[in-house]
């Protein structure tokens, strides 16, 4: 991985996260009806691991899958897991905009454990992005007017732990290559959902209708990490996280647009502080660079 920032070239792979993220937002929703979180993510790590070996395998880049960190692995895949169930969990219980809003904490937290183990800078700048970062999210949440849910608990819990696996890959990408810390993704996270699903007894089969959605969530998820890592491989954490607030607005436009859900005034001006936040980051980094 580079060792030169390049805030540009992150912010073109995070709008593939973006993209991935959105579509398995939906699917989610879609596969609720028959499949619970660990069936889903037990499928989509059988559908990511294929691909990674596929891939892999013709690009031959498999070599690079070496035993080195398998420790770190494991935690970031775990800490990981139980985060993406609960977001998935948050996707089929509540608004779209609401759940994405509160997982948009996460890159305060980033910004926060970046400095802690990354040494990091914590800026002004960065800051203060975080703090109006915050509170876009605050206006669209709205805190007080309605009762906090087992869903917006779910979706604030998955932020952290979201936060927790992004200082993890940033430690990963120092030493291994995306092959590597996908395959460990895909293929941990299918043992531990084979655990979870296979506790009680029983496990469902996605009818044929659904299939197609399973696919798009394994895809999805496995563009998306792709996407992430690779941003986080050339430019620092507490920059990287902080453009995936890009994903508010365009996730509550795709809640109206497809599920009836409104889109308010406070989505609107939360989103537009959202992005003025992002941008006077990733401006300040980029001055930053030497030219070329």
């Amino acid at each position: 991985m580079s060792t030169e920032s390049q805030p540009g070239c992150a912010a073109i792979w995070m709008v593939g996260a973006l993209v991935s993220f959105s579509a398995m937002a939906v699917a989610g929703r879609a596969v609720a009806v028959e499949l619970d979180t660990f069936e889903l993510m037990t499928y989509r790590s059988v559908v990511g691991l294929i691909l990674v070996l596929a891939i892999g395998g013709g690009a031959g880049t498999l070599r690079q899958i070496t035993l080195r960190g398998l420790g770190l692995h494991g935690v970031r895949n775990l800490v990981h897991f139980a985060g993406q169930n609960m977001w998935f969990h948050a996707v089929t219980v509540s608004p779209l905009a609401l759940v994405f809003a509160l997982e948009f904490t996460s890159p305060l937290w980033v910004m926060l454990l970046a400095a802690l183990f990354l040494g990091e800078r914590l800026t002004w700048i960065r800051g203060t992005a975080g703090v109006m970062g915050f509170l876009g999210v605050v206006i669209v949440v709205q805190p007080g007017n309605a009762p906090l849910s087992p869903g917006m608990i779910t979706a604030a819990l998955a932020a952290l732990c979201f936060a927790a696996t992004a200082i993890f890959t940033k430690f990963l990408t120092r030493t291994e290559t995306v092959t590597c810390i996908l395959f460990y993704l895909t293929a941990m996270q299918l043992v531990f959902g084979l655990i979870a699903c296979l506790a009680d007894g029983a496990m469902a089969v996605p009818s044929p209708a659904l299939v197609p959605w399973v696919v798009l969530i394994g895809v999805a998820g496995l563009t998306a990490h792709f996407c992430m890592t690779l941003a986080l491989g050339i430019a620092p954490a507490s920059i990287v996280m902080p453009m995936d607030f890009v994903r508010l607005p365009a996730i509550a436009l795709i809640g109206m647009v497809f599920y009836a859900e409104p889109l308010e005034w406070t989505v609107l001006a939360g989103a537009g502080l959202i992005f003025l936040a992002n941008y006077m980051n990733i401006l300040t980094e980029a001055r930053r660079q030497p030219p070329v």
